[in-house]
């Protein structure tokens, strides 16, 4: 098993998780509801489906992500002006804030794994090699 990358990814993974939910355990955040966040700060009236697919969570598992972060008031569903059968997604002022509040904790948490790592070379070389992986 010390040779098994797909072992080495998910023990990698878990522990990178484990950082994650432990930091951000105050805020009751899940790492998918971070990252639909942090995605629509550039992508503000992305597609619900392509939200979805830039993350690889399957549409169904999606919409209930979105219901979670709509209930909470960050997020908020728009019919597109161009097709009405597509909804659009929105970061609110809340969600803004919020997300604000999170960047701080988020920083600290990505910089014990560059630590980890070994500092911001071994990081870059790291995503390169990871890129490899699923591009």
């Amino acid at each position: 098993m010390e040779a098994a990358i797909g072992f080495r990814l998910r023990r990698a993974q878990l522990s990178t998780f484990q950082d994650f939910n432990e930091s951000f355990s105050v805020k009751g955040l899940r790492p998918t509801d971070f990252a639909v966040l942090l995605l629509l700060t550039r992508n503000q009236g992305s597609k619900q489906s392509d939200v979805a697919e830039a993350l690889g969570i399957q549409r169904a598992n999606f919409v209930a992500i979105v219901d979670g972060l709509e209930a909470k008031g960050f997020v908020e569903r728009r019919k597109s002006e161009t097709d009405r059968r597509v909804q659009s997604l929105f970061m609110t002022s809340a969600g803004e804030a919020y997300l604000a509040e999170l960047m701080p904790i988020w920083q600290d948490h990505e910089a014990r794994l560059v630590a980890l790592l070994g500092g911001p070379g071994q990081r870059d070389a790291l995503i390169a090699l990871l890129d490899k992986l699923y591009d």
